[in-house]
């Protein structure tokens, strides 16, 4: 048993939402109580305490989007790549840097963004992976890596044709794969979703294909309408819109996720709502692909389910957040709008998408919850209180201020220090990985 105390406690239940110097017990995977760290510590005398040190504690932050596969990208620059717009910089950076994946490359990439994400109080990830250099097996790698880190997850391959049918062929048996694996595995840790690339790299055929072969297994999480050419190439090809194009081939629902969503009608807007759909947000992602605002306080409006991600672009969803509430008011031209819409996609949607496929409650500290807790490095010279913690949240902490993770009741990240992992041993390995990777890209030895 753990007892986290000794800081301002913020729970995000509706009963308690804040405590001033309050502390949360956690009875192995679950959370067992929340209450005044004097009432805590008397109660459970017994429990292993973790002290907050006077910072913030509160639930584990959420990702709805993020890609492994660009793990190893940081830094690197591509001999002749010059992009001008968003195709070029998919098949000239993306693509290029997944067909050089091997399970390894795979497995350093997932190496290092859990590290990070741990780092930065992130304690569940939803992934949308592709390495078509190795396609078979990389899921189960991913999960491998999760599982020795303690990240909490689910998974799914990018099917697209863009590389030819075989290995269109092979992502949708490792989703397939890796559905029913964690079908029968029943974990509350890792889970699965049928991944797609955009819709201008699949077929009707294609979708049929996957269809078929989720069988109803999981939900659909697919890239849709991120940029223009999913439009024209439904129109043109089709004679539709991209939600038609889904609607028509069955898959959306109340478990599919659709990234990005920034080119679409009302009537697409409408399509999402009927059938249930959610939706993920990737602000920086967009900003630095120059593909457009998605319409966020739009699909708000309409009771669509929309959650922040961050296409990898950071590991840090705080930052996500000081991003999207801007951005939402420069395209609206409109500087009151968005706050409860930005703060209520991280805190509320993100926790009730992660309901779709986790069995205990994410993103709050209540008894029966999942036992995700953080501890945040913030000492405010401002009022604190329940009244304005997501003001602190927007304008004052970012990821680095975590200094302790704990995902499903085990510390994973102590004092900035990580626990029972050689963080250097990992990290020199990485680097191998990264050199090998470079060197392939560019032709020449790092």
């Amino acid at each position: 048993m753990l007892l986290i105390g000794n800081g301002k406690l913020i729970t995000r239940s509706q009963t308690t939402p804040y405590l001033e110097d309050g502390a949360v017990v956690l009875d192995g995977e679950t959370v067992r109580e929340t209450g005044p760290l004097a009432g805590m510590r008397a109660k459970y005398p017994s429990a292993e305490f973790v002290d907050a040190k006077g910072g913030v504690i509160m639930p584990g932050l959420i990702n709805v989007h993020t890609h492994i596969y660009s793990g190893l990208a940081r830094g690197l620059s591509i001999d002749g790549f010059h992009p001008t717009n968003f195709y070029e910089v998919l098949d000239g950076q993306w693509w290029y840097i997944d067909r050089h994946l091997t399970l390894d490359g795979t497995r350093a990439c997932a190496y290092a963004t859990v590290l990070d994400c741990i780092r930065n109080g992130v304690t569940t990830i939803f992934d949308h992976h592709a390495s078509f250099g190795e396609i078979p097996g990389s899921l189960f790698a991913i999960k491998d890596v999760c599982a020795e880190l303690g990240m909490r997850a689910c998974l799914c391959y990018e099917v697209s044709e863009r590389d030819g049918e075989e290995k269109c062929a092979q992502a949708i048996r490792e989703n397939a794969d890796f559905a029913r694996w964690a079908r029968e595995e029943n974990s509350g840790m890792i889970k699965a979703m049928f991944g797609g690339h955009a819709l201008f790299t699949i077929s009707d055929r294609t979708f049929e294909a996957m269809v078929k072969a989720n069988d109803g297994l999981t939900g659909f999480h697919i890239h849709v309408a991120e940029g223009m050419d999913d439009v024209y190439d439904s129109l043109r090809t089709y004679g539709c819109r991209p939600l038609s194009r889904l609607l028509y081939n069955g898959i959306l629902g109340e478990k599919t996720m659709l990234g990005h969503c920034i080119h679409l009608s009302p009537a697409e807007l409408d399509i999402i709502k009927e059938t249930n759909t959610m939706v993920c947000h990737n602000p920086e992602s967009n900003m630095g692909n120059a593909v457009g605002c998605s319409p966020v306080l739009q699909m708000y409006n309409r009771g669509i389910l929309i959650g922040l991600g961050t296409d990898a672009y950071t590991h840090d969803m705080l930052e996500s957040l000081k991003v999207l509430l801007p951005m939402q008011r420069h395209n609206t031209c409109d500087p009151a709008a968005g706050w409860c819409e930005a703060t209520g996609m991280l805190f509320q949607n993100n926790p009730a998408i992660c309901a779709q496929y986790f069995p205990a409650p994410l993103g709050v500290l209540e008894p029966g919850a999942a036992a995700d807790v953080i501890v945040m490095d913030y000492k405010p010279f401002t009022p604190f209180g329940a009244e304005n913690i997501d003001g602190h949240m927007l304008f004052g902490m970012m990821g680095k201020n975590c200094r302790t993770t704990i995902i499903n009741g085990r510390v994973v990240y102590r004092d900035r220090e990580f626990v029972d992992v050689d963080e250097d041993a990992i990290n020199a390995w990485t680097m191998e990985q990264s050199k090998k990777l470079w060197g392939e890209l560019n032709h020449r030895s790092y």
